[in-house]
């Protein structure tokens, strides 16, 4: 080690300002408890899931003693329990959640090193997820959030706070990187970016996930990064990096990038054998050990041998003894399995701003109209414009959302009337829009993004599933309840890129609610409860719909909301039951004129109001269902479904569906109005039905 002396003391001098005999401690900790899974609770088929963190730990733990902010947070992946540790985890619950029982992160729900840490008297680590690479723009998010707090809203309190996001050198080539990098970079945000490069990807080398294999190279000329690098493996070096990145964030509020070496002692995961690494290559790995390397930082010079002898053995006897507590709780009740997948009047412990005290304003489902009739446009505009008004922590933001107002002019005027803090444009990365809103959500803010078209939320795939399950998979611990409007359908013409509607894709996501409305006044009304709500929402805006005759309503008032499950009869009669949603809905009206049916807007699909459609079927003993939406696996596939299950012995004749077929929307109006489920078309099927 050298001996340089840097302001009056040596390099390589233990700094008087860590706590080493803890960083000992927790060091030893996480290697007792390592070596327990691998030589007794996987052996004996009691933890399913584990990967060593042996020769992440020590570097991690000294990052971690870094996060001192009320509102700092951290997001990891499946080798992040010593830093977990180093917050205040308890033991008991990193091993209980790792053999699946009742308590710690998820109460059995999801794997064991999936971590989350809700702490509202400290700093807190982020639901992580199973995806590499997914706990980037979720911290960024959160960062976002922090810069929010502090500057647009002036709170002080948070002008000192950061996220953190910890990352293996294989995650360093994922969407998720480079959309938080750009992020962060452009956006100045208060993150750091922490990269454990241990040279693989599972298998696969670090040179082959970034040229040369050290992204902090790479990235040396990235504009806006502050970029720290050194041996992860060298407590003094370790301890310096991570101090000096995490002040230079902390204080300067911008991103930096800190990238330690470190050796993976052992395989990837317990299953890996490491066969692709040659024996001189794992036995420099181990000569790298950093548990060896701090007991000859420590001792003598900051503890005595007994010392550390006496932080080994508590750290083994605290190990047993979180053993005995994991082994003594039981596996949940597997009939509490489907609760949380909704908000459903408890309270999350961290996420979204009902547990930050809001509570929404008194709604009504009857409308108040007032003024000429408007269009969705304008309907939805105005909306967000008084929601915005009476509650500070709506964020809107989005690709081209800001001075142009969106490429469908719903968000014009919003950013000169509340801002670039409130309404800001995004880079092109729906990743990024996405993952930074579920961040931002975390951090009890209501974001709503943007995507400009349903098929551009195809990039997003990863963070709406991780979205909609987070109150699930922590069981209630976090939520992350956003808005996220997003126009589709036809319009004067398609194309197999921006006429997409495939809502059914949301509906299979666990966790989304889900809004097709087909006019202004109950645009008005689903997107008011969704900004006041406490579940994330995909509001679908149809483009045909946005300024058609057809959908224009006046005004139904500041208060009035519409509760999601609950469909809307716009036509009532004997003879048939049609159930349709968004586009379709005028199509169906004018269908049915002269006939005796009952027209039934669903509104919502998720929920979906099962018993307006049973009652009215039950009555009518016919049923036709229609959307622009393909046949095979629509959502009209799951009405049927459920009519044929609930309803058989009352039906006259077969449920009948009436879709697009099984192609992209097509460009030509001429082969579009084939396509499309016309007026024509479905007063023929409803002719037929009734005729049966």
């Amino acid at each position: 080690m050298d001996q340089v002396v840097v302001k009056g003391r040596r390099r390589n001098a233990p700094d008087d300002g860590i706590d080493w005999h803890r960083v000992a401690y927790i060091l030893h900790l996480s290697r007792a408890l390592d070596e327990m899974e691998e030589t007794r609770l996987v052996p004996e088929k009691k933890v399913l899931y584990q990967f060593s963190a042996r020769g992440h730990d020590m570097a991690q733990i000294l990052l971690g003693m870094q996060l001192t902010g009320v509102h700092d947070a951290t997001c990891g992946y499946y080798r992040s329990r010593p830093l977990l540790l180093s917050l205040g985890v308890d033991p008991a619950d990193a091993l209980g959640s790792a053999m699946g029982r009742v308590g710690g992160y998820s109460d059995g729900r999801d794997i064991g090193v999936v971590f989350n840490y809700p702490n509202r008297s400290g700093p807190s680590a982020l639901p992580m997820c199973g995806g590499v690479g997914a706990q980037y723009t979720p911290t960024a998010g959160w960062a976002q959030a922090m810069k929010y707090y502090a500057e647009t809203l002036g709170r002080v309190e948070y002008a000192r706070d950061i996220g953190v996001v910890l990352g293996g050198d294989g995650s360093v080539a994922s969407n998720g990187f480079w959309a938080a990098l750009t992020a962060a970079t452009t956006q100045a945000l208060p993150m750091l970016f922490y990269i454990e490069d241990n040279g693989f990807g599972i298998s696969v080398p670090s040179t082959i996930q970034t040229p040369g294999g050290n992204i902090a190279a790479n990235l040396a000329s990235w504009q806006d990064l502050q970029i720290f690098d050194g041996d992860g493996c060298d407590p003094a070096a370790a301890a310096r990096l991570t101090r000096e990145a995490v002040e230079f964030v902390r204080e300067k509020r911008q991103p930096a990038l800190l990238r330690l070496t470190v050796p993976r002692l052992q395989g990837h995961s317990f299953q890996d054998t490491q066969t692709y690494k040659s024996q001189d290559l794992v036995r420099e790995e181990w000569d790298r050990d950093p548990l060896p390397r701090l007991h000859e930082f420590l001792v003598p010079a900051v503890m005595t041998a007994e010392a550390w002898d006496d932080a080994r053995q508590q750290a083994e006897n605290d190990t047993e003894l979180a053993r005995q507590a994991a082994e003594a709780r039981p596996a949940a009740d597997p009939t509490t399995v489907t609760d949380n997948v909704f908000y459903s009047g408890a309270m999350q412990t961290m996420g979204g701003q009902h547990g930050e005290g809001y509570v929404a304003p008194a709604g009504t489902e009857v409308p108040q109209p007032s003024g000429a009739r408007m269009n969705m446009v304008t309907a939805i505009r105005k909306t967000l414009e008084h929601e915005m008004s009476i509650n500070e922590r709506v964020v809107v933001f989005g690709e081209d959302i800001g001075p142009k107002g969106g490429v469908h002019a719903v968000t014009l005027g919003l950013q000169e009337k509340f801002g670039g803090g409130r309404v800001f444009d995004t880079s092109l990365s729906e990743e990024g829009i996405i993952g930074r809103a579920v961040g931002m959500a975390l951090a009890g803010l209501v974001p709503v993004p943007e995507i400009q078209f349903r098929k551009y939320a195809e990039p997003a795939t990863e963070q709406i599933n991780d979205c909609g399950t987070i109150r699930w998979r922590t069981n209630n611990r976090f939520a992350a309840p956003i808005v996220v409007r997003m126009p589709g359908g036809f319009f004067k013409c398609g194309d197999p890129w921006h006429s997409q509607t495939n809502e059914v894709a949301f509906v299979h996501q666990p966790g989304w609610q889900v809004a097709v409305p087909s006019n202004a006044e109950d645009a008005v009304g689903l997107l008011r409860t969704s900004l006041r709500g406490n579940d994330p929402v995909i509001f679908f805006e149809h483009r045909a719909m946005l300024d058609h005759a057809w959908a224009r309503r006046p005004y139904p008032g500041d208060d009035f909301t519409l509760p999601f499950g609950k469909a809307k009869f716009t036509r009532t009669g004997e003879d048939i039951t049609v159930v349709t949603w968004g586009a379709m809905v005028q199509r169906c009206e004018d269908a049915a004129e002269g006939i005796s049916a009952d027209v039934i807007d669903l509104r919502t699909l998720m929920p979906w109001d099962r018993d307006a459609v049973l009652s009215s079927v039950k009555k009518t003993r016919r049923c036709l269902i229609v959307h622009e939406d393909l046949g095979s696996a629509g959502f009209g596939a799951e009405i049927a479904a459920v009519v044929a299950d609930q309803a058989f012995m009352d039906l006259d004749a077969p449920v009948s569906r009436l879709t697009m077929p099984d192609i992209p929307s097509p460009h030509n109006p001429v082969l579009l109005d084939w396509a499309v489920p016309s007026v024509e078309r479905i007063a023929a099927r409803i002719a037929a039905l009734v005729e049966f």
